[in-house]
């Protein structure tokens, strides 16, 4: 299954368009810093998906505005669901050479971070990118309270507890026509088991980016409550069993431990 991927390592893209696809549910205090981080972006050959789960606040007012505005947005509004259903239906409409995803809360980190993004694919014929993630305060984005810094991936970090922002991760369009989307059977946590299940076969060629991709707002689904984090911890371990990483339950403690070293003054920062 590996052989039609890896056809491509030597191609070299010129002009490589990408796809950005949001999931939106009532984000209206936060969608237009989203949007308003993309237009910026010096590489101008993007494809925006927005799959908005049928907003009550505003959101579906601005979305409907911008995507008449702006002839390369694809905006749809319909129930879902979960998230990953709706990560899961722009995934399908996506027709960029390269896919990422920008959360609805989330904004990029720079102007030229997609073109520093895009020359990382052409330089090093890769097919995944992924860097470094800033999670900031709500109401203030220049407030960095968490810095998840990645590294070059090794096949032992996996048995670390390892994994990449999935929100820095950004891929070639064959990776997910090889390995697929993101599974349903999962709430909460279905981004680190796709994660898995794309860099465990190493049949991708991965290139870290030592950049901040994207600036993340505090309080996302899985760290909300703590019913959350307990789920999230029972799906990270299902993903574990499921891929067949050894002493998984040692991983799921070294992947907890690793986030509370992600604070830049102490676990405590996040709730002050």
């Amino acid at each position: 299954m590996a052989a039609p991927l890896l056809q491509h390592i030597n191609v070299k893209f010129k002009n490589l368009k990408i796809s950005i696809i949001t999931a939106t549910l009532n984000n209206s205090s936060t969608i237009e810093c989203c949007v308003n981080s993309l237009l910026a972006q010096t590489h101008k050959d993007i494809e925006h998906i927005i799959i908005d789960g049928g907003s009550s606040d505003g959101t579906q007012s601005f979305l409907g505005e911008y995507s008449k505005s702006h002839d390369n947005v694809v905006y749809t509004s319909e129930r879902d669901s979960g998230i990953y259903h709706a990560l899961n239906k722009g995934l399908a409409l996506a027709t960029g050479d390269v896919i990422g995803f920008l959360h609805a809360d989330d904004l990029l980190a720079s102007d030229t971070i997609l073109q520093q993004i895009m020359n990382q694919f052409q330089k090093n014929n890769a097919q995944g990118v992924y860097g470094d993630v800033q999670y900031v305060k709500q109401n203030n984005i220049s407030k960095v309270v968490r810095y998840w810094k990645c590294q070059k991936y090794q096949n032992t970090l996996l048995h670390k507890g390892w994994m990449p922002a999935h929100t820095s991760l950004y891929l070639k369009k064959e990776v997910y026509e090889l390995h697929g989307d993101f599974s349903t059977d999962y709430s909460i946590a279905a981004d680190y088991e796709f994660i898995l299940r794309i860099f465990k076969p190493q049949d991708t060629a991965f290139s870290y980016l030592p950049k901040t991709i994207v600036k993340m707002r505090l309080g996302g689904t899985s760290n909300r409550s703590i019913k959350n984090i307990i789920l999230k911890m029972k799906e990270d371990y299902k993903s574990m069993k499921l891929h067949e990483l050894p002493n998984s339950l040692w991983v799921l403690t070294l992947k907890n431990y690793s986030k509370c070293k992600q604070f830049n003054h102490g676990i405590l920062s996040y709730f002050f």
